[in-house]
């Protein structure tokens, strides 16, 4: 019954259409930007829960403060920076490889219940004849907003605002919902999941939703 309520879940955010199609993440280290490690340890980087004027600058929000305190403990490796960056790739990837029916790099990134969800939408699509011509125009911005650990798994949720231009098409070509020239503004909430200690770096989407 959980699978099945995710699935729902993740079809009803990836499966519908809407004229600015949205039907939906982490690639795997190798394919990731190495960028320079914001650490949540590290004395130079900003305090956590600390009042700034410059929330742009933070890859959380305040309300995942404890939970990444919490996370840091049980996993001295973890490092948020590097994390997001690898969570605004898997975003792109994801997204790309629905829109394209790419069954098996959704497979690498995505966890069973996810995975089958968008297969779901995929065959559904595909039985229609229809084909999607989606572009992620760029990720206005991108904030953990929540961290839960739970029997030694950690959970980890990200807000992104992104822009997406879409169109719909039949199985004559024909232009059936959506515009190249309009995007369309999203607010999505995925959330990834990942064992602590586990020898697997790599994180999997385990549920997405709109905001």
């Amino acid at each position: 019954m959980i699978a099945a309520f995710l699935g729902m879940r993740l079809y009803s955010v990836l499966g519908k259409r809407t004229g600015h199609e949205q039907e939906p993440v982490l690639p795997r280290r190798d394919d990731r930007a190495t960028p320079t490690p914001i650490r949540l340890d590290d004395g130079d980087a900003p305090a956590l829960g600390a009042p700034t004027t410059n929330m742009a600058g933070l890859v959380y929000e305040p309300a995942a403060e404890a939970g990444l305190r919490q996370l840091l403990a049980n996993d001295r490796s973890f490092d948020a920076g590097r994390f997001m960056e690898g969570a605004k790739a898997a975003y792109r990837m994801i997204l790309e490889a629905f829109w394209k029916g790419d069954r098996e790099t959704l497979r690498d990134l995505c966890d069973d219940d996810s995975y089958n969800a968008f297969v779901e939408a995929i065959d559904a699509r595909e039985g229609r004849g229809e084909t999607l011509e989606n572009r992620l125009i760029g990720i206005d911005s991108a904030k953990i907003t929540a961290v839960e650990l739970r029997r030694g798994e950690a959970r980890i949720t990200v807000r992104y605002c992104a822009d997406i231009s879409a169109v719909t098409r039949d199985a004559d070509g024909k232009l059936i919902a959506g515009s190249m020239s309009d995007a369309a503004q999203t607010d999505d909430l995925w959330t990834f999941r990942r064992q602590i200690g586990s020898n697997d770096p790599n994180w999997l989407l385990d549920e997405a939703e709109s905001a």
